[in-house]
């Protein structure tokens, strides 16, 4: 039966199913197949991003991700509520960590939403407030976690906050399941987000993401670096100049012995950056004939 269904009526696996009839051998292949797919009309610039977003995190591990404990917004265990609701409203999270005395001791998650009742209690009712009656369980997880083993873990029990431990068992950060999805997605902005707030965000100690629009003088400022900003007035603009061309996702390259890795953009510009401070690795000198 012959197939009348409009081109344009097809949907995009469809499309996608064509391009790949060339039976890519391995993952980088694939990727070539897809980038040509997009060139060609057959997927949109965002979906193939999403789709690179998906291989990429197949890659990358829970510590390439996490927010550090010192990032970490947290409830000491013994707050009372009218202490609690400040913390809430300022850092506009849902979840927060309620921890005890040691930096590894972590009691449990506490939801913002099971302060609903208490918000207009009566005094009694108030006293009776015991933040541990209302904590729920804290899902711990290693730093070496793959991202989308830990996003189908999220997926099947439901969570959306996990705390991060090192080999050691001692508490380094936390990850999210919405950090995982702007791997794929690109950045989630809620009305809350204020932009400016992410302009530069640290993950350890040497590595950060960096909005692409910050202005190199400030990126100077804040890396003690010597950028020149006669050219370009952004770091977007100038890693841009240093790839010679839009690059894609996950790509890279040093500059400055610093490494800038893309992290998300789009067709037309570069959106974020992963900057990593550890020097670029020397090559090791070829032993004498």
């Amino acid at each position: 039966m012959k197939d009348d269904m409009p081109a344009n009526h097809r949907s995009w696996l469809e499309k996608i199913s064509q391009a790949l009839l060339g039976e890519p051998k391995d993952r980088e292949q694939l990727i070539t197949v897809l980038r040509n797919a997009q060139l060609r009309g057959l997927l949109d610039a965002e979906a193939l991003g999403m789709i690179e977003g998906v291989f990429h995190v197949a890659e990358m591990r829970v510590s390439d991700i996490m927010i550090p404990y010192t990032n970490m917004v947290m409830v000491q265990k013994d707050l009372e509520l009218n202490a609690i609701l400040p913390i809430i409203i300022q850092s506009t999270h849902s979840r927060f960590p309620v921890v005890g005395e040691g930096k590894d001791e972590v009691i449990g998650i506490l939801l913002a939403k099971d302060l609903l009742a208490y918000h207009n209690a009566q005094d009694n009712a108030q006293k009776k407030f015991n933040l541990r009656d209302i904590v729920r369980p804290a899902v711990f997880v290693p730093e070496s976690k793959r991202l989308n083993i830990l996003l189908n873990e999220f997926r099947n029990r439901r969570n959306h906050l996990a705390i991060v431990v090192d080999e050691y068992g001692s508490v380094s950060g936390l990850v999210t399941i919405e950090d995982i999805l702007e791997q794929i997605v690109g950045e989630i902005e809620d009305e809350f987000d204020i932009e400016q707030e992410f302009a530069i965000r640290q993950h350890t100690e040497t590595k950060f993401s960096v909005q692409a629009l910050i202005p190199i003088a400030e990126f100077n400022r804040h890396f003690s670096t010597h950028f020149s900003d006669e050219e370009f007035d952004t770091i977007g603009g100038l890693v841009m100049q240093g790839f010679g061309q839009l690059p894609k996702r996950g790509e890279s390259i040093y500059l400055q012995n610093i490494q800038f890795t893309v992290q998300q953009a789009n067709h037309r510009r570069i959106l974020v950056l992963k900057v990593n401070l550890t020097p670029e690795p020397k090559p090791e000198p070829k032993p004498e004939p």
